[in-house]
């Protein structure tokens, strides 16, 4: 089974459960043991030997792992200290007075999360946290909302360079200047750019579709929760007590990614972020923040020392759902690596694409949706496909590459945002605090509509090669695709 479609039944396995029975955990282990079972020719000893020692441990004793989910527990225990505090009340109220309609409150989480681009687990759990009490009061779904920060997490970290994400991909382009080749990819980079308009468009134009419109039909129903007022008017907290805290944690997460890349040591900016470690860079930003608000907030008096503390026991139990579904995706992922899945996806490329010169960017960028959504990995993703592209075309047409590339993240990310097992989509359903299969199964028609126009651009890109025509086409797709929604579903009102 080793290197054979076999290596990617096992994720397959547990998508289909958790869409079908709506219940993530136990579909995540279904689709761990069968990866087991595979491995080890279905002996049961084998079997359980690798799903725990080369699973579960090896995975919770990786160090960058264990970074990201030390990153959540600080990044939990903020969030607790500015509920406490009040300030999670106070803008509340102060959004209650400046933003007055669904449009703008949808708006501002676009804003919000396009601002916090630096990464991807902290741009959903930062916007979850800050715009859950505007969106309730507006009576907008947790399933727009988890729409709304999942479509703005990793589509814009893919196509901004000063972020963890851009810094990936450098990583993985050998023998040429990876941070050079991110920036030209950027404007062919169609699923996350188009994600952007279409978003937008849908929000601007107030369209909904499919399952998402049942539950913003549900929310607009339900009676008004005056919680945000009732809690502004107890607390003595202010709008300062959620901005300032948020402000130090993305100063002090950016200085600690710029460390780990040696900017200390005289690295300039660019490298050192090209360079840094996430993980570690994360984890040394959040704490030091996490200090810096814990004594911003004494020295307020609005907090005593024992309220804060147990904020650290708070917001870890507030993350214990999304490091139970990360420890299994990533243990997942582990069984589909042992499997060969990388071996086989580059057989597949390099003997059955490469003969389909200009169509390859929109069979590449295919390959790479499917491979993310099966594994639940963007990074794993272009770890496999980026460096098989560049040996294709680096020496042959350097436009071509560029071209595919792109093809590569955004497929990647594609795949990602569609990926019930997805640790960004995990992330945006932990932020919005919705039901994650709820947040996947209305996320899907938004995300399969963009991919079928990305996929549509990427064949004109192949063959026309310049970014301006292909992205302006891709556009003006996804202003026709919204406007056909919208009088689709005028007509649906009208006949009921």
């Amino acid at each position: 089974m080793y290197a054979t479609f076999w290596a990617l039944v096992p994720p397959i396995i547990a998508i289909v459960l958790a869409l079908i029975t709506k219940e993530v955990y136990s579909s995540l282990f279904v689709g761990i043991v069968m990866g087991g079972l595979f491995f080890a020719n279905f002996n049961l000893e084998a079997t359980m030997l690798h799903v725990i020692n080369d699973g579960f441990i090896s995975v919770l004793s990786d160090s960058w792992n264990v970074g990201i989910l030390i990153f959540l527990v600080i990044l939990g225990t903020t969030v607790c200290l500015m509920n406490k505090a009040g300030g999670s009340a106070a803008f509340g109220k102060w959004a209650q007075e400046h933003i007055k309609s669904r449009v703008g409150a949808q708006l501002v989480t676009i804003i919000l999360g396009m601002i916090i681009f630096i990464d991807d687990y902290f741009n959903c759990l930062t916007v979850g946290s800050v715009m859950f009490p505007v969106t309730e009061k507006h009576k907008i779904s947790r399933e727009k909302l988890a729409f709304l920060i999942d479509a703005t997490a990793a589509p814009v970290c893919i196509i901004a360079p000063i972020s963890s994400w851009a810094a990936a991909v450098t990583g993985f382009v050998d023998g040429t200047d990876g941070l050079s080749l991110f920036v030209k990819a950027i404007p062919y980079n169609f699923y996350a750019l188009l994600t952007l308009v279409f978003m937008i468009g849908l929000v601007v134009m107030n369209i909904d579709f499919g399952s998402m419109a049942q539950y913003e039909k549900e929310a607009m129903e339900k009676p008004t929760d005056d919680s945000i007022e009732k809690a502004a008017i107890s607390s003595n907290g202010k709008v300062i007590d959620l901005v300032l805290p948020i402000f130090v944690l993305i100063i002090s997460c950016v200085l600690g990614m710029i460390y780990t890349g040696g900017f200390f040591s005289g690295t300039n900016f660019v490298e050192a972020f090209a360079n840094s470690d996430a993980s570690v860079g994360l984890v040394i930003g959040s704490s030091i923040a996490l200090i810096i608000n814990i004594v911003f907030y004494l020295s307020r008096h609005i907090l005593p020392f024992k309220d804060c503390m147990d904020c650290l026991v708070e917001g870890f139990k507030a993350m214990v759902p999304a490091i139970l579904i990360l420890t299994f995706a990533w243990t997942l992922k582990s069984m589909t690596d042992s499997l060969g899945a990388k071996e086989y996806v580059e057989y597949i490329v390099n003997n059955y694409a490469s003969g389909f010169t200009s169509f390859l960017p929109a069979i590449i960028f295919v390959i790479a949706a499917l491979l993310a959504f099966a594994t639940g990995t963007s990074w794993g993703t272009f770890g496999i496909l980026i460096p098989i592209v560049v040996n294709v075309f680096q020496s042959t047409d350097y436009t071509m590459m560029i071209i595919a590339i792109s093809a590569c993240m955004a497929g990647a990310v594609c795949g990602d945002h569609c990926s019930p097992i997805s640790d960004t989509t995990i992330m945006a359903s932990a932020g919005a605090q919705c039901n994650h299969v709820n947040h996947v199964s209305t996320q899907l028609p938004y995300a399969i509509l963009v991919a079928c126009i990305s996929f549509i651009n990427y064949i004109i890109a192949g063959f026309v090669k310049n970014a301006a025509v292909s992205l302006l086409t891709g556009v003006l797709m996804t202003i026709l695709a919204l406007v056909l929604i919208k009088k689709l579903n005028l007509s649906a009102k009208k006949e009921a």
